[in-house]
C-alpha cells in the first residue's frame, strides 16, 4: 500500500526525528547538471536526474515540481497560449491549458515514468488554483491580479480537482499545492486551504494527502500537524536553526556550496 503523505509525517522513512520535505530542483540543477537545461523533455533523464540528488540528500518525499513541468512546456507552446488568449473571461486561459489533451498526456507520462522509478513517496506539487489562475491570468488580457478573491479561487479548483484525476493511477502520497507568489508578481488574496473543497474532495477520494505551502508554513487538509519552512540561509551558513514544526519543509539555494549542504543535511537528523 503506498503511504500517504499524513504517515510519512508520523513516520519518516529517512528515520529523522522530524519528517523533511526538500525542494532541490535549483540546486540539484547546478550541481549535477552543471547548469544546463533540466532534461523536461525526457522523462526518464528526469527521474534519473531527480533520483541522484535523492539518493545525495535523502528527502523524505520525492517532490515531483510540476508546476516546472507546466511552465517548461508551455513557454515553447505557441499554439496553447494562442488558445489561452482567445476569450478575456476569467478562468479560461487557466481551464485551457489543464484541458489540452496533447500536454496532458506528455504530464501524465512524464509523472507515470516519475513514479515507476523512485523510492521515496510521491508528492506532486502544483500551483494553488488560486496561484494557477493567477500566473495564466495575462492570457485575459491584464496583468491586474487584485480583484481575483475567494470565490474565483474555488472556481478555479473546480478545473484543477478535474485535472487531478487523471492522475488517479499513480502512487501518490500527497498533492502540495504551492500557494507562494512567484519573485516579482503581484501578491494575491489570501485564501484558506478549506476554499479549495473541490481538490479536497479528489484528493481524499485517491486517499491523496492534501497540503498548502505558504511562505511562512504547511497546513495539511484534515490534519492538526503543521510544517515549518526551513530558512534558505540555513543551507548557507552554520548558525542559522531549524523552525518549530512537525515536519520541514526547505528549498535548497541554488548557489549553496555542495559540501555545506551535506553537512547540514547532517544537521536534520
Amino acid at each position: 500500500m503506498t503511504p500517504s503523505l499524513t504517515s510519512v509525517i508520523d513516520q519518516p522513512p529517512s528515520g529523522r526525528t522530524r519528517a523533511v520535505l526538500l525542494d532541490s530542483h535549483d540546486y540539484a540543477q547546478t550541481v549535477l547538471l552543471q547548469g544546463k537545461p533540466v532534461p523536461w523533455l525526457e522523462p526518464m533523464a528526469y527521474s534519473n536526474f531527480f533520483g541522484q540528488a535523492q539518493v545525495l540528500l535523502k528527502s523524505d518525499v520525492a517532490l515531483l515540481s510540476l508546476d516546472r513541468l507546466y511552465g517548461h512546456q508551455l513557454e515553447a507552446n505557441l499554439g496553447l497560449q494562442s488558445a489561452m488568449s482567445a476569450k478575456s473571461r476569467t478562468g479560461y486561459a487557466l481551464r485551457t491549458l489543464l484541458a489540452d489533451t496533447a500536454l496532458l498526456a506528455y504530464v501524465t507520462e512524464f509523472a507515470t515514468t516519475f513514479s515507476k522509478t523512485q523510492r521515496a513517496p510521491i508528492v506532486l506539487q502544483i500551483p494553488s488554483p488560486l496561484q494557477w489562475l493567477a500566473r495564466t491570468h495575462h492570457f485575459s488580457g491584464t496583468t491586474d491580479v487584485s480583484g481575483l478573491d475567494a470565490d474565483n479561487a474555488e472556481n478555479a479548483s473546480m478545473y484543477v480537482a478535474d485535472w487531478l484525476r487523471n492522475f488517479a493511477g499513480l502512487p501518490l502520497a500527497g498533492v502540495l499545492l504551492d500557494d507562494r507568489t512567484p519573485p516579482g508578481a503581484d501578491n494575491t488574496a489570501e485564501v484558506a486551504l478549506d476554499t479549495y473543497s473541490p481538490v479536497a474532495n479528489v484528493t481524499e477520494h485517491y486517499q491523496w494527502t492534501l497540503a498548502l505551502r505558504t511562505a511562512s508554513g504547511v497546513n495539511v487538509h484534515g490534519a492538526s500537524a503543521s510544517g515549518g519552512i526551513i530558512d534558505p540561509a540555513f543551507w548557507l551558513q552554520n548558525d542559522e536553526s531549524l523552525p518549530d514544526g512537525d515536519f520541514l519543509l526547505g528549498e535548497i539555494p541554488s548557489g549553496a556550496v555542495p559540501e555545506d549542504v551535506l553537512t547540514r543535511i547532517l544537521a536534520l537528523d
